[in-house]
Formats: C-alpha cells, sequence, structure tokens
C-alpha cells in the first residue's frame, strides 16, 4: 500500500489503473474551471505571525524572538480563486502574502536539520485577516478564521522543484497596485526552524500546512493611513514558481 499526501491509501491495483489512464481520452469539462485548495483534508492551517521584521514593524510591534503561532480553521481554506467573503461586522479587511509548507509525512519533535524531510512542498498562501476582529483580544483566531480566509494554492509544488525555500519572491497587489513586494530570505524564522518548532507543541500530520507569515505591504501597514479591503476590490498575489491567486472581494452572503 502507497499513502497519497492527505493520509489515504491506494492498492496497487489501484496505483497501476491510475499509470495506465490514457490522459487524451478524458472528457473536457464546459464552462468555467473552479482550483480548489490542492491539499484534501487539511486537519490544521498553522499560522507563523510577524516573521517578517519589517511587516513587524509596520504593526508596532517587537520582532519576536520565538515564532508566534496561531491557527486558522479549516473551514477557511477554500481555492485560490474564490471570492472573499466579508464578514458581519467587519471594518477592517486586509490581506497577506505567505509562502504554505505542505506536511508530507508525520512530525513529532523533528529536529531541525531533519525538518525537510516531512514537507511534501509549498503552495502560496493568501492570510487574509479582519483586523478589528483580530485585535479585539490578545488571541487572534477570530480575526483570522472567518469563511474564505485562507486561500491556497493553485499547486502543490514538491520540494524537489524548490531547490530554496529562503529564496522566492513574492508579490501581492490590490486593483493592479502593489502592495507587497517581498521575498522569503528575509525572514526571521526560516522553513527548517518553522517545521521542527511547530512540531514540538502538536503533531504535524500529512496535508497539514504551516503559513510562514507576510512580508511588509499590508493595509494596516499603509501610510498615511490604513488601506482596507472593500467589496469589488480584487486582491492578486503570487510566489515564484508557486503559481498565482486572484479573489474578489464580495458582500456577505
Amino acid at each position: 500500500m502507497v499513502a497519497d499526501i492527505d493520509g489515504a491509501t491506494l492498492a496497487p491495483a489501484r496505483l497501476a489503473e491510475l499509470a495506465a489512464l490514457d490522459v487524451a481520452r478524458l472528457p473536457l469539462l464546459d464552462g468555467a474551471l473552479r482550483y480548489g485548495a490542492p491539499v484534501a483534508r487539511i486537519s490544521k492551517l498553522v499560522c507563523i505571525g510577524l516573521n517578517y521584521s519589517e511587516h513587524a514593524a509596520e504593526s508596532n510591534m517587537p520582532a519576536p524572538s520565538e515564532p508566534i503561532i496561531f491557527l486558522k480553521a479549516p473551514s477557511a481554506i477554500c481555492g485560490p480563486n474564490d471570492d472573499t467573503i466579508v464578514p458581519l461586522g467587519s471594518s477592517r479587511l486586509d490581506w497577506e502574502v505567505e509562502l504554505g509548507v505542505v506536511i508530507g509525512a508525520v512530525g513529532r519533535n523533528v529536529a531541525e536539520d531533519r525538518a525537510l524531510d516531512v514537507v511534501a512542498g509549498y503552495c502560496v498562501v493568501n492570510d487574509v485577516s479582519e483586523r478589528a476582529f483580530q485585535m479585539q483580544s490578545s488571541q487572534w483566531d477570530k480575526g483570522k478564521g472567518c469563511d474564505t480566509f485562507g486561500p491556497t494554492g493553485p499547486w502543490l509544488v514538491t520540494k524537489d522543484e524548490v531547490p530554496d525555500p529562503q529564496a522566492l519572491a513574492m508579490k501581492l497587489t490590490v486593483n493592479g497596485k502593489t502592495m507587497q513586494d517581498g521575498n522569503t530570505s528575509t525572514m526571521i524564522f526560516g522553513v527548517r526552524q518553522l517545521v521542527s518548532y511547530v512540531s514540538r507543541y502538536m503533531t504535524l500530520m500529512p496535508g497539514d500546512v504551516i503559513a510562514t507569515g507576510t512580508p511588509s505591504g499590508v493595509g494596516m501597514g499603509q501610510k498615511p493611513d490604513p488601506v482596507w479591503l472593500k467589496p469589488g476590490d480584487v486582491v492578486e498575489l503570487e510566489i515564484a514558481g508557486l503559481g498565482r491567486q486572484r479573489q474578489t472581494v464580495v458582500e456577505y452572503r
């Protein structure tokens, strides 16, 4: 038996059937295509806060001495091009382009020098945030976990295709204007450190995703005044080699 990325198993006969599949003979689907998240049954989306010093500064918070962990609800996860729904009572809707690390094997107390052994690959994540909700208490989860606040994908790019996850350009625009233009090289805590650190406190399961923080340029940090997303805005974000997302902000429905 062979385990796939979401923890299910494939019998040898099924593997042989898939290997013999003639893609050219598959039917074409009519209508617009929708991409879902590239990983099925994600048990947890673990997020890292303030992991870029410039973002910590624009947030008027000190750079952390160790990783800040919070979680997004699995119900927040959606496809990379799905609409972002403004939650009821929202007044400060914001964006955050982030590198997602997709876990491919069970990881518990993983040593830093072995951390990439449990990584399957990488993807783009938008850590959509409602800052008014987020700042109502010391716990950030309710400002981070609303429906559609976790666009993921479009691709899961396997780690063999990403020689150095600490050298990836990342960019986000709102209505065509560049708001974030950064690089994973400026993370405070790198991918190996984060995987190892998180695995001390919770078992990482195949299909779990760690969103590794965002560079400067979020709406909350704009000068002279913050910029918040509103219905009709279009957010586009990409990370080199990992693909591109596009979300339209819509009213609650």
